[in-house]
């Protein structure tokens, strides 16, 4: 089994799983936790809750 980095660990440490952030905590959590040396990206998706067979 392979070994967690450091980085990681730090990550992880910072996120509670079992809590749902706001959008605005959450893209400071982000901003705090990138620490690459590249330009990363973030993806999200939003459930609408509509019935594509109905237009209104």
């Amino acid at each position: 089994m392979a070994t967690k980095s450091k980085r990681t660990l730090a990550i992880r440490a910072m996120v509670d799983r079992n809590n749902r952030y706001a959008i605005e905590e959450a893209l400071e959590l982000v901003k705090k936790m990138a620490t690459t040396k590249f330009d990363e990206s973030v993806d999200v998706a939003v459930g609408l809750g509509i019935d594509p067979r109905k237009s209104d």
